[in-house]
Parts: structure tokens; sequence; C-alpha cells
């Protein structure tokens, strides 16, 4: 926060470098946010007592401390609102916040979901329970409050890790989710659905992604670790077919139902595991043109990595969100018959030291030509 945020980048810049130092490629200038401030769709408050006061914020870096937190710079100004508005609810109705020591109260959390695009709003309350005392009038005043929210959806989280969200949901008012638009797509979002934070900045990273695999007409993609399906549908416009292979189930069906809202025919979602998928495919003799992968913060795994190379796509395109184990991860594609191309840093969420970037991998020449023979052996069966 000492920072410009010019300064920001170049420091992001430099960091991305030195840590792809090692790496043969073209490093490109980092993607910034055209407006870095209140840019998380996403926000989370945890509840708690001080003093007999409701208090409701961020834990403490490694505890369990709640942070008083009423406004952030970095946070959607409507969610910041409606979280102070049912803070004085909870008061007001005199409902017992939930305490992790004893494990006693109901009011646990509060999580806020906003559609940037659309406008639309929704309310997760979490709690320790399914008995809400006043309910209905609580989330009657809540409504008045705030009209903007368009659902809201009670939570029940029993457990007693660290989880924000349990497994029953009760959809208590509206339709249990909302629908955000992203590269001229739309996008259901319920209250576990995976949705990046930064609905401007994604629609940077997506383009830059499309436009590093230069999509043809006839072109079949591979969307890994796809979730609800937003690279592979954004891609889906600019190729012959795509495949989205995730093992979450939910978020398989939230895919299912973007497919269908969109109108798009010419994808599929698969659940399951993606390497399995791959090697299944690679042994098949079934071919892909592009790879798309975007998985998690660990990175992906030398197995998926050499299933891939099986597969023998003549390119892949690698979405990041740690620049660690992307640099792990490329020299283990580099071994497995990739180049590294060139590798582009996109700033996903300014005043944070998190960095996200998009690489693109070619195969060695001739991996065209036998993916094409592939092809051809399928035909000729």
């Amino acid at each position: 926060m000492g920072l410009s945020y010019k300064q920001q980048l170049s420091r992001k810049q430099e960091h991305f470098e030195k840590l792809l130092k090692d790496i043969d490629c073209v490093k490109e200038p980092i993607i910034g946010a055209d407006d870095p401030f209140f840019y998380r769709n996403k926000v989370h408050a945890a509840l708690g007592k001080d003093r007999g006061r409701v208090i409701s914020g961020t834990y403490s870096q490694g505890s369990h401390r709640i942070v008083p937190n009423d406004d952030c710079l970095i946070e959607n100004k409507d969610a910041a609102k409606i979280i102070k508005d049912i803070r004085k609810l909870i008061t007001e109705f005199k409902l017992p916040v939930y305490d992790e020591k004893t494990r006693r109260g109901l009011m646990r959390r509060i999580l806020i979901r906003v559609a940037e695009q659309t406008g639309e709003i929704l309310v997760v309350l979490v709690n320790a329970d399914t008995f809400f005392p006043g309910k209905k009038n609580f989330i009657s005043k809540l409504l008045k409050a705030d009209p903007n929210i368009t659902s809201v959806v009670i939570n029940i989280n029993k457990r007693t890790d660290s989880m924000i969200l349990g497994d029953k949901f009760e959809t208590a008012y509206g339709k249990g989710y909302i629908v955000d638009e992203l590269c001229g797509l739309k996008f259901k979002i319920s209250a576990d659905s995976f949705y990046q934070v930064n609905r401007r900045q994604t629609e940077k990273l997506y383009a830059e992604a499309i436009s590093k695999a230069s999509l043809g007409a006839g072109d079949k993609v591979l969307d890994a670790y796809c979730g609800i399906g937003t690279i592979g549908m954004v891609a889906s416009k600019f190729c012959g077919k795509v495949i989205g292979v995730e093992y979450n189930r939910s978020a398989v069906a939230d895919a299912l139902t973007n497919k269908k809202m969109n109108g798009i025919s010419n994808i599929d979602f698969v659940r399951g595991d993606a390497t399995a998928y791959i090697n299944k495919a690679a042994a098949g003799k079934e071919t892909f043109d592009v790879v798309f992968l975007d998985p998690p913060r660990s990175g992906t795994t030398r197995e998926f990595i050499s299933a891939v190379s099986r597969l023998r796509a003549r390119k892949a395109v690698y979405i990041s969100c740690d620049p660690v184990t992307l640099a792990r991860d490329l020299k283990i594609f580099s071994k497995e018959g990739y180049k590294i191309v060139s590798s582009v840093p996109v700033d996903m969420f300014p005043w944070t030291d998190a960095l996200e970037s998009v690489t693109l991998l070619e195969r060695a020449d001739g991996a065209k030509d036998m993916a094409l023979a592939h092809k051809l052996d399928k035909y000729v069966k």
C-alpha cells in the first residue's frame, strides 16, 4: 500500500522475470488494471463479538482473531455496505454470534457476491444451525435497507474447520444465484461457484489467452480444470469444438447450465480427472489442437504434463495464478517436448502480491503432422 500503482506493476514485472529467469521465452510487459480499486466481486466477512459489540472483518494472518473492517479499497462498495447493514440487524434482532471456542451461537459469516455487469447481488448468511428466529423479518428489513439485493441464501455450516461454507443451502429470497456477463457471455454464479473475483481483468486475461492460442475454425480444444466453463465457452466462439473437463460435480452442473443459457452447441463438459481423461484420449488416438489449463495455485502435476505430451496437442496455453509453480511446471513441459514461446503477467489483484500470467507453449516440429496422422488413422479405421 506504500507504493503507487505504477510502482507496484514495475515491481511485479521484476519479480515475474526473476522467477522465470531460467525459462527461455519472451517475457512480455505486465497487463495492469485501468482502475485498481474496489474490484473484488466476492467479499467474505467473519462475524464475532468484541466487548459485547458485534464485529465483522477478516482474520489476522495466521490466526482466527478478527480484525474489524468496514471499508476496503479493493472490495465492492455495495458489498461493504450490505455487511454493515447485516451487522446492525444482528444487533437489532439480538441474534447470537457464533463463538469458535465454545462452538455456540448462530451467525458465523457473511458472503456477498456481486455481478458487476448485470448489477445482481447474492447475499449468503452462513449460520451454525437451521433455527433462525425472526428470519422473514430479518430478510425483509435487509431488503428494505439494500433493495439492490436480488437473492438471499442461508448456508448451514456446522463444521469445526476453517471452511467458509457448509454443504446445506436454503434459498430464502430470489432465485438463489446471480448471473453475470463476461466476454459477451452469461454465467450463473451460485454461492459456492468458482468465478474470478476481478471481472474486468479477467476479460483481459481471457483475451490474452485466446489471442495466444490463435484458434482456427477447425480446431479442437481441451479445457482442463474448466470449472464452470468460462474460458472454454469464450474459446468456443473461435474454434470448431471444445471439451471441458472438471472434477467438481457442482461446477460441472453450473457449466452445463451456462452452456444452455448461452445457446452454445460446440462445447461439451465431462466430469472427471483431467489427467485420466487425457491419458484415455491419447490411448484412443483422439487428438486436440490446443489445450487450455488453468490449475489452482499449487500448479499442475508431472503426470498431467506427461499426459498432455502423449496427446501431442500442438499448443498449450497455461493460465497460472502463481509464478513460482508456473516456473516449475514450464521446466517439465520443456522436457516433455514443448517450447515455451512467450509469457505475459496479468495483474488480477492490485494492491496484493498475487500475480497471474498467460504462457504459450508449442510442440516441437513434427507434432502437428503427427496429430494429423492420428486424425487420418481414426477415419481410416
